[in-house]
């Protein structure tokens, strides 16, 4: 049986490289999926903890962040695919010349 201390490792490590993407990238499609790895990452700390202590209230708090990520999910693609449609580029630098 692994450790829960490998469980949190993972999830460190998930999210280092899911922060680390969505600071080093420019396009907004890999910065949307790295926020996405770091939430995940968060979610395999709740259902960690909660399975030390016995509860489901982690899997609960799991199940309400997979319910934002979905809806961050679909408001960043419609923001990408609307500065697309306008500017023809998805690079995160594109965004800052835009004049509305």
């Amino acid at each position: 049986m692994t450790q829960p201390v490998q469980y949190l490792a993972l999830a460190g490590l998930l999210f280092a490289v899911g922060a680390i993407g969505a600071l080093v990238r420019r396009s907004s499609v890999v910065i949307l999926m790295s926020i996405e790895l770091m939430l995940n990452a968060v979610n395999l700390t709740f259902v960690t903890f909660a399975r030390m202590q016995g509860s489901l209230d982690g899997q609960v708090l799991a199940f309400f962040v997979i319910v934002v990520a979905a809806a961050e999910a679909v408001v960043g693609l419609a923001i990408i695919v609307a500065i697309f449609r306008r500017v023809r580029s998805a690079l995160a630098d594109d965004v800052r010349t835009l004049k509305w």
